[in-house]
């Protein structure tokens, strides 16, 4: 293919290559043009598509017959076989479908209408899409089905009844090369290309971009690019009731037509002449699914949205439920806070916020817990929605920051860091509990000690999950019990901010910290504890840079963290000094923000 949009489509097994836009010239827009999916369809000028680095590509040749796409004596291609080539560069591979009428046998004497007619279609796939492989094996599809798709075309084009089709593609046996690529790409793709040239910011389904020229005496008829996006494409093959690989037939078929003179937009004629070959089309290949045209038609008799203004955002740079796997990630890692992010106000993760870490672990990306929970809390919140255990987020064998970075466990759920506090400062504040009556738990690893019952204590264990304290006979007890790695208040949000935090932020000057989670605990640990820290520590044992980190919170605790990531993201339920220092502030954990982040900024 001879054309301008160029460097981001790469080449996989079954498909050829990643196509980005590149810069066009003003002369090159008066060669070709651009038609939209079924619903918005004016005609603007666009060039067309063209595959990158094809030099550096070694050809494996490999031949087969298709007798379907022989078995019409009239066909403009006669009789014969089709030949495939496939490229292949080590990670990137491809597949060019050269298909021809007969045998290339050149010879002087023999009529010019007799000589081969050489149709190559390229199937490429654009860079930011993942290589799925729902959407490889389509892509393997389309190198057989768009050759068939082009000669059922092309054979009705001589004797055409159609009274409104452009007619500067007529009969297509008198070139010697017939070429014409597909792509699939994802909404965000194909977004920009339908807001550089056709001035409309939304995604759509099918973009036709014709290259072909009329006039000129060319042994090439280029025709152009169908360019599909597989996301929007997924959507309404579900709305339809039919597989992705279906609707990417229909939307295909609809390109085509375009790219062959047929504009449903130009009159009430014209679109039921196109209606009733894309029908014809279909039902002669076998395949299912109405017309582009019949679709938007009943959709419209339904009063539902089009397809193409519902592009699956709902704001700005979000993506679709669902979609994600239509999209690259942007990072390897992301690390999440539990309670006041990932756990709402009732201390749950919502259904959609669990599909939303299933969808980004889906796609390679690794969910990593950083906590001021134990680690069987957090096991028990994630249990909840099925994220726990094997293939989960958290098991006993997968890393994670745990009690604010006191306990990190890495490769294998292997400690590697195990932080205790000051046994003074753990007697000191059992004391001030008693004396008080300020209910105080002790966390030691996996268990919990107190040394009496209280509501709060309790609600720790039925709320927020951790495990159920023990009560403890005596203070030396609890102190011969375990190491214990941080000590929590529990009192009133303006009981905290007014007395426990001052005082105890001055009687443990140089021998412990002081942290907040949540606004009605209060939490002393060793000197220099932070779940940063932590978060770093764990990083350089896997050997994974801040650079492929997001990270999520809302508390103070999570500063720094988030400082370390290359994308910090509190929600605006946050404390306003986490706020401060985050990239982005998102929606609250009760508006499921982490799902909210992933979304839009994960991918």
């Amino acid at each position: 293919m001879h054309s301008h949009l160029s460097s981001s489509i790469r080449r996989t097994t079954i498909l050829l290559t990643k196509y980005t836009p590149a810069t066009i010239s003003p002369e090159s827009l008066s060669m070709a043009r651009i038609a939209a999916a079924a619903h918005t369809l004016p005609h603007a000028f666009k060039p067309s598509l063209t595959p990158n680095n094809q030099n550096s590509l070694r050809f494996l040749s490999h031949t087969t017959s298709l007798s379907s796409l022989t078995s019409s004596s009239s066909s403009v291609f006669g009789g014969g076989r089709i030949q495939i080539s496939y490229e292949e560069n080590k990670n990137r591979k491809g597949i060019y479908a050269n298909q021809r009428g007969f045998s290339r046998k050149v010879r002087r004497s023999k009529p010019k209408k007799d000589k081969e007619l050489e149709l190559n279609v390229s199937i490429g796939i654009e860079e930011g899409l993942p290589d799925d492989p729902e959407v490889l094996n389509i892509a393997e599809m389309l190198r057989l089905n768009v050759p068939m798709a082009m000669k059922l075309a092309f054979d009705g084009l001589k004797d055409s009844p159609y009274k409104t089709r452009d007619t500067s593609i007529d009969d297509v046996g008198g070139y010697e090369t017939v070429e014409l690529s597909v792509v699939l790409c994802n909404d965000d793709f194909i977004r920009k290309l339908n807001k550089d040239w056709r001035d409309e910011d939304h995604a759509t389904d099918v973009l036709s971009m014709s290259q072909h020229m009329p006039g000129l005496k060319l042994p090439i008829l280029m025709m152009g690019d169908v360019v599909i996006s597989v996301e929007t494409a997924a959507r309404q093959a579900e709305e339809r009731g039919h597989t992705l690989l279906d609707e990417i037939r229909v939307l295909m078929v609809h390109g085509l037509l375009h790219l062959i003179g047929f504009d449903h937009e130009i009159s009430d004629e014209a679109e039921e002449e196109m209606e009733k070959e894309e029908e014809l089309l279909l039902r002669s290949l076998g395949w299912k699914g109405k017309g582009l045209i019949q679709c938007a038609i009943d959709a419209a008799s339904a009063e539902s949205p089009q397809t193409e203004s519902s592009n699956g955002e709902l704001s700005s740079g979000r993506k679709k439920e669902g979609s994600l796997r239509f999209y690259k990630p942007k990072f390897k890692y992301i690390f999440c806070d539990m309670d006041g992010t990932l756990l709402n106000s009732r201390s749950q993760i919502t259904s959609t916020t669990a599909g939303a870490l299933r969808e980004a672990m889906s796609t390679g990306v690794k969910v990593v817990i950083a906590t001021g929970k134990a680690r069987p809390a957090a096991m028990t919140a994630l249990k909840a929605v099925g994220l726990a255990g094997k293939g989960g987020i958290l098991s006993e064998t997968s890393p994670g920051v745990f009690l604010q970075g006191l306990l990190v466990y890495g490769t294998q759920g292997r400690e590697i860091y195990r932080g205790n506090l000051d046994v003074s400062v753990c007697r000191e504040a059992f004391m001030y509990s008693l004396e008080h009556k300020v209910p105080l738990i002790a966390f030691a690893q996996d268990r919990c000690f107190t040394l009496f019952e209280h509501p709060s204590i309790d609600s720790l264990h039925l709320v927020y999950h951790e495990p159920k304290a023990e009560v403890m006979p005596s203070l030396d007890n609890l102190l011969n019990a375990a190491d214990i790695q941080k000590l929590l208040f529990f009192d009133s949000p303006e009981s905290i901010s007014t007395t426990l935090r001052p005082y105890w932020f001055e009687a443990t000057k140089g021998r412990a910290g002081v942290v907040q989670a949540m606004p009605d605990m209060l939490e002393i640990v060793p000197s220099g504890t932070s779940k940063g820290s932590g978060v770093k520590m764990l990083l350089d044992q896997l050997g994974v840079t801040a650079k492929e980190v997001m990270a999520i919170g809302d508390g103070e605790n999570d500063i720094e963290m988030l400082e370390l990531a290359s994308l910090g993201v509190t929600l605006s339920n946050g404390a306003e000094k986490t706020k401060a220092v985050a990239n982005i502030i998102g929606l609250s954990n009760d508006e499921d923000g982490v799902a909210d982040a992933i979304y839009r900024y994960a991918f």
